[in-house]
């Protein structure tokens, strides 16, 4: 499958509000122990970026893409946030959107792809970092395939339908990455 890691577009909101909003089962596995954001929040957000696109803003998601594929379908979406400015390092995020879409190597393609333009547009980087918790074993399985390594393994420090979960913290040095033959440029 051909995906591609792109700024949101007029036409991509309609698609990306209901993707966003809360049901979906990805948010069972996308951090479920932050409080979500409600339907009316997410209202005011597309809105925001549909009046950024309108004013002409050529990024009106800065630290996010969308994975989007041939037919110009919403699939998911990459993020990232400093983790330390100061010390160039930033951490990286991934939603697959649609169940049905996981488990075909969408991720790994869009992480890749995202990694390396992270790496390419800010050449100040050392390194990324990714942290998921225990419960999200495709995220685990993801980070390793990629040649991210297990930095730190935090017992107990998520609660999720009442049940403890560890955090699980991965990451990669630019040098690293630049010599993971997995990972072609």
């Amino acid at each position: 499958m051909q995906i591609e890691i792109r700024r949101i577009r007029q036409d991509d909101l309609v698609e990306y509000k209901y993707w966003k909003s809360p049901g979906h089962r990805y948010h069972s596995l996308n951090g479920p122990y932050f409080k979500k954001k409600s339907t009316a929040e997410i209202e005011v957000e597309v809105n925001l970026i549909a009046d950024a696109i309108r004013e002409g803003e050529q990024d009106p998601l800065p630290n996010r893409r969308i994975i989007s594929n041939e037919n110009l379908e919403l699939l998911g979406e990459v993020n990232w946030y400093w983790k330390s400015e100061e010390t160039n390092w930033l951490e990286v995020g991934l939603v697959i959107f649609d169940e049905r879409n996981w488990g075909k190597g969408i991720g790994s393609l869009a992480l890749r792809q995202w990694i390396d333009v992270l790496f390419e547009e800010k050449p100040e980087l050392v390194r990324i970092g990714l942290s998921t918790w225990s419960g999200n074993e495709g995220m685990m399985r993801l980070s390793e395939k990629l040649g991210l390594k297990k930095e730190a393994h935090y017992r107990q420090a998520r609660i999720v339908e009442g049940i403890y979960y560890d955090s699980i913290s991965y990451g990669i040095l630019k040098e690293e990455w630049k010599g993971n033959t997995s990972n072609p440029d």
